[in-house]
């Protein structure tokens, strides 16, 4: 897709009144959105506070799933796939289409699982591992941290 095919389809949301176009191409998946577009967002995490001896300290408790302990039974073997970035954690590519996956698919290294909006920019996540995913950590539209976990994984 090159420059003018965006133009006329940026042209064709405003003529049209859209808010989002969303193009499919086999592997490639382009996002178009307007701005002032009434998009629902998950809740912003607290801002952090400095304190004088500049260590960040939270300004409101954080809602982060509680890990389970190392030596678990049921976490044996697992790996997990971890968020590369701050920002809002989505499991589809819309709220109509259903989730890039669930607990019980098989992934490869290329399978995208879910997207992170950091700024605007919607990254989509690929596994970077083969195997089957085990439970899907992280509620959709959900904030998230650098790190944080988002999946389990069962290697093969």
């Amino acid at each position: 897709m090159d420059i003018e095919e965006i133009k006329t389809l940026t042209d064709l949301m405003v003529e049209n009144d859209l808010s989002e176009i969303v193009i499919r191409d086999g592997e490639k998946r382009i996002l178009l959105r307007r701005r002032g577009a009434h998009v629902e967002h998950a809740p912003m995490p607290p801002i952090m506070a400095m304190t004088p001896a500049a260590a960040p300290v939270p300004a409101a408790p954080q809602a982060a799933p509680a890990a389970a302990p190392s030596g678990s039974a049921a976490e044996a073997g697992l790996d997990s796939i971890n968020s590369p970035m701050v920002g809002t954690f989505y499991t589809a590519s819309d709220p109509e289409s259903p989730p890039f996956v669930k607990p019980g698919d098989k992934v490869t290294p290329d399978t995208v699982v879910c997207i992170i909006e950091a700024m605007k920019v919607f990254n989509e996540i690929k596994a970077e591992k083969s195997g089957t995913i085990v439970s899907v950590d992280v509620a959709n539209a959900a904030p998230v941290e650098f790190g944080q976990v988002l999946m389990k994984i069962r290697p093969d």
